[in-house]
């Protein structure tokens, strides 16, 4: 055998293809960065100028009155280009600037070409004016951390997903000592502007500080961030000035295509259902998109479920003459059997798999749960607050945390007077599983909420619907159908006559392409027993073996697979719809900058149209609060938008339930491949489906 000479690694890492191929940068990266996305026409003009616009109506909070006057009065603003400004506007139009922008919450998709819009529309008024990016989110400001952007720095990014060009953080800035730091760290650099890129928290801070910044002559702009499609803005008319945040659409996006590739392995090896969790903590705007998407066999929206009534409880009770309070509203028992009814339904047909997509927050939409949730921050705020210590850090064991459950449970039978956690609250949790409780009584996010995502949601709901099915087994309830040309074929082959059996083992077997094996037949003891009665076998003799063959392939075996689709998401690259959309926020900031404006949110309107028809406009922030309980207390902050159930979205979906269910024993699974995200190609979708079918309007369809 002769010896090979070994090329040492140092000359094989010098070679041009390793490199090209070990490189970070790829020709995928290169277009992305290469690609210009087009600008709205208003932006394309040498200037902008902002007109106000009394069309939008609002009502605003009186609390909002008292807290931000100086910011309240605002104006909804369309962005108007033109070419000309006279000396002394073009001469304030073109000043010199410092502006800081900020990351704050997680990140989405499209982020770092709001940055570029930005950049470019700064550099293009001033070639003198300087972007600064703040560090790790609002602790840069608070902390001094801080870069100038460069053309390098920004080309390197654009395009393409994250927030890595300056991180995020999800530190607020709501407290006196952290404003005058904030304060000082812009007067330190000389920043005029802040730009504030986040949810509806995020955004809520951008009005405190514009409030306190006012007479600092600091503006302060806000952008909505935020995944989970949230951030919508309308007005008291229901005139829509911001249809969605942006990464909404790449992150769904991401999600449906995982989701895809789930629904195709399930239709081919035919043996387990997914389970696919996706983020959406109050909204269910992404399991929405993601159900168009994929056309997954189940999907649950959580308004719905807060929506739901049990007609048949309802009405049965009405004919007794009486009321049934526990058939209003949905609870996790109702919806284990809501899905159990699917899951039974496409066994019935031969089809013991499938896809479900369910919201995290969907917990949140249960009635019997919310109040459980609410109670527990309630009491986790109150130990806080007369404690001066932090109830986690007090019990750091969940058995030191059930047992102060239960001494509240015994104050509450002790002082008539106490009724935030009884008894029966206490025994509901111990009921639960560990897991669950655990998840319960997990720390709340730095706003004070429940954090559904680190909450085995899917868990808690399958395991329900696993008991209740083993129930359904158990009482001959749950079967898997035989397809009749099979039966027929194996029994044949074998030399039985299939009607003598068919008969004796199915109930349909007169009609049905999909046989189900009678509900009295639910072992190999009462298969025999049934064969003997009917005499095709005598007592002691075996079951025939293609006979038993058969009974066994209609034993359902549920297996599920678990999946939760998040983080992924948030870090993928931009669809050319996110491209599009944050690049002209970037543009829309500056023209707010340019004009003076503060307090005042940049956005799109018209997304759900034709790019030619997209329109920027600066949303006033202010009018926009309400009061929501926080931490044990009311506070301003910008109402989210949940999922409209009588939206033309939504309505479609629910009428094609029953077709993607595809349980009718007729039709294959209509699951739709929605293809990876690309920024190119006449392929590539413009804009999310739900955008699309909400344009149609609110008209019967």
């Amino acid at each position: 055998m002769v010896k090979k000479n070994l090329l040492d690694i140092e000359t094989i890492l010098k070679y041009p293809e390793v490199i090209n191929v070990t490189s970070n940068i790829n020709m995928e990266v290169l277009e992305r960065t290469q690609y210009c996305p087009p600008v709205c026409e208003v932006l394309s003009k040498e200037y902008t100028c902002l007109e106000d616009t009394d069309e939008y109506r609002f009502r605003f909070n009186k609390e909002a009155i008292l807290q931000l006057p100086d910011i309240i009065g605002n104006k909804v603003q369309n962005v108007k280009g033109v070419n000309f400004l006279d000396d002394t506007k073009k001469k304030d139009y073109r000043k010199k600037r410092n502006i800081g922008i900020v990351f704050s919450g997680g990140p989405a998709p499209g982020g770092h070409n709001v940055i570029a819009g930005l950049y470019d529309a700064a550099k293009k008024a001033n070639p003198d004016t300087i972007v600064f990016g703040f560090l790790v989110g609002p602790d840069g400001i608070i902390e001094n951390q801080i870069i100038e952007f460069t053309p390098e720095l920004i080309d390197q990014h654009r395009n393409l997903g994250g927030f890595n060009m300056i991180k995020t953080g999800r530190t607020k800035i709501d407290t006196k000592k952290k404003i005058d730091l904030s304060r000082q760290t812009c007067k330190k650099f000389g920043i005029d502007t802040l730009v504030i890129v986040g949810g509806d928290d995020s955004n809520t801070n951008a009005a405190f500080l514009a409030q306190a910044f006012y007479n600092d002559g600091i503006q302060v702009i806000g952008v909505p961030k935020t995944i989970d499609g949230d951030i919508q803005v309308r007005d008291e008319d229901n005139k829509v000035l911001c249809a969605i945040s942006f990464g909404f659409h790449s992150a769904a996006r991401s999600f449906a295509k995982q989701i895809s590739n789930l629904c195709t392995d399930s239709s081919s090896d035919i043996k387990y259902w997914h389970i696919c969790k996706v983020m959406g903590r109050v909204a269910s705007h992404i399991a929405l998109e993601v159900a168009l998407q994929t056309h997954a066999n189940m999907t649950l929206i959580g308004e719905e479920l807060a929506d739901y009534d049990d007609i048949l409880r309802i009405r049965k009770a009405e004919k007794k003459g009486e009321i049934d309070y526990t058939a209003y509203g949905m609870t996790l028992r109702k919806l284990s059997r809501v899905i159990c009814k699917g899951i039974v339904k496409r066994a019935a047909v031969g089809k013991n798999y499938g896809v479900i997509v369910i919201p995290e927050g969907v917990l949140e939409f249960i009635n019997e749960i919310q109040v459980f949730i609410t109670k527990l921050n309630t009491i986790i705020a109150d130990y806080n607050l007369k404690h001066d210590v932090d109830f986690h850090s007090t019990f750091l064991l969940l058995e030191e945390k059930q047992d102060y459950l239960r001494r509240l449970a015994r104050r509450s039978r002790e002082e008539t007077t106490f009724h935030i956690w009884n008894g029966r609250d206490d025994d509901f949790f111990n009921d639960m599983p560990e897991f669950f409780q655990e998840g319960l009584l997990a720390e709340r996010d730095s706003h004070g909420n429940f954090q559904f995502s680190q909450v085995e949601t899917e868990k808690v709901v399958m395991n329900l619907v696993a008991d209740y099915l083993n129930i359904l087994k158990d009482s001959g309830i749950y079967k898997v159908g035989i397809k009749r040309d099979y039966f027929t074929t194996l029994l044949i082959r074998d030399g039985f006559n299939p009607d003598s059996y068919g008969h004796t083992l199915f109930k349909n077997y007169d009609k049905g392409e999909y046989l189900i094996v009678k509900e009295s037949i639910m072992s190999l003891k009462t298969l025999k027993m049934a064969l003997v009665k009917e005499l095709l076998i005598k007592e002691d003799e075996k079951i025939p073996k293609i006979i038993e063959f058969i009974y066994k392939k209609s034993v359902p075996n549920f297996k599920t697979q678990l999946h939760f689709y998040g983080y992924d998401g948030r870090g993928c690259d931009p669809t050319r719809f996110d491209c599009l959309y944050t690049y002209n926020l970037g543009l829309t900031v500056f023209s707010i900058i340019a004009n003076g404006g503060t307090g005042q949110m940049a956005a799109i309107k018209n997304l759900e149209k034709d790019f030619t028809e997209w329109a920027p406009v600066s949303i006033p922030i202010a009018p926009l609060m309400h009061l929501e309980e926080r931490q044990g207390r009311l506070t301003l902050v910008i109402e989210k938008s949940i999922v409209d159930i009588n939206s033309v979205a939504f309505r479609i979906v629910k009428e094609l339930r029953d077709k993607w269910l595809a349980a009718d024993g007729h039709q294959n699974d209509n699951f739709r491949r929605p293809g990876p995200i690309r920024f190119t190609g006449r392929s590539e979708e413009d804009r999310p489906i739900t955008l699309k079918l909400n344009a149609l309007g609110s008209t019967e369809l």
